[in-house]
């Protein structure tokens, strides 16, 4: 696979702690494209730094729409999608161009970080970031979006990309509210039977914290990366908790609509 046959597409609103990181770590590509809906931060000014970006604005409904928008604007035959806090190691390139798999959907593990340290392990599932876009598009999954990629050949990437959010804590607890109000929709809506086992716990409601806990310090070893490691444990512990209320608020108030 030629390098020049792919061309990043990055969905930025307010990234201006992480966007230039991203950036140049894809200094090889020829042109990266950026969906941009209407920054307030420095994050249009970061973007005029580079010359191999165009930058589309967006005026933003949902992830999955923004995500299609994106991948409209893609003239390439491949696309490689990427958020703003992804940064993309240094022998992508070189393994794009060794690429000689059937596959049109490429999938990538990530290394997380916190504040630049690496974690030894995370929740963060593989990615689908490099694939044909004229044959896949988003849909919706719950508060994130999944590839449609049902009936593409699939493979991995030996590359893994580091997942690096620089932006303040505030604006993470900002967005897990409407994070956590999608999720609960989706898990109430779905068929219980239908549901991933960890999707079962959660609308369970009472669990699914204190695993989180567990899970992430003794299971995953988090314990052993110190105060990086307890920062995302906590983390992931409060998304639960947050989640949580949710559900229960939602089956309280559908008790008193039954009783009214």
């Amino acid at each position: 696979m030629n390098p020049e046959l792919v061309t990043p597409l990055i969905l930025t609103f307010n990234e201006a702690a992480n966007l230039r990181s991203t950036l140049e770590a894809l200094s090889w590509a020829k042109q990266i494209v950026i969906i941009d809906s209407s920054s307030v931060d420095e994050t249009l000014a970061i973007a005029a730094e580079f010359s191999n970006v165009k930058v589309r604005q967006y005026v933003f409904d949902n992830h999955p729409n923004k995500w299609n928008f994106g991948l409209e604007q893609i003239e390439t035959e491949w696309v490689l999608t990427l958020d703003a806090d992804y940064v993309c190691p240094a022998n992508l390139s070189n393994e794009m161009e060794s690429l000689n798999s059937a596959a049109d959907v490429f999938y990538a593990k990530f290394h997380y970080c916190v504040f630049g340290r690496v974690l030894r392990a995370s929740l963060y599932p593989p990615r689908a970031i490099l694939f044909r876009p004229k044959q896949c598009q988003y849909i919706s999954d719950g508060h994130t979006q999944l590839l449609d990629d049902a009936k593409m050949e699939t493979s991995f990437l030996t590359s893994i990309v580091q997942h690096d959010d620089r932006k303040p804590l505030t604006h993470w607890f900002d967005s897990q509210l409407s994070c956590a109000k999608l999720e609960a929709e989706k898990i109430l809506a779905a068929a219980p039977n239908s549901l991933s086992w960890k999707d079962r716990i959660r609308r369970r409601c009472l669990f699914a914290p204190g695993l989180t806990f567990f899970y992430c310090l003794f299971v995953k070893l988090l314990i052993l990366d110190g105060w990086p490691g307890f920062f995302y444990t906590f983390q992931r512990v409060f998304a639960e908790l947050v989640l949580s209320l949710i559900l229960i608020e939602k089956k309280l108030r559908r008790k008193i609509d039954r009783a009214d």
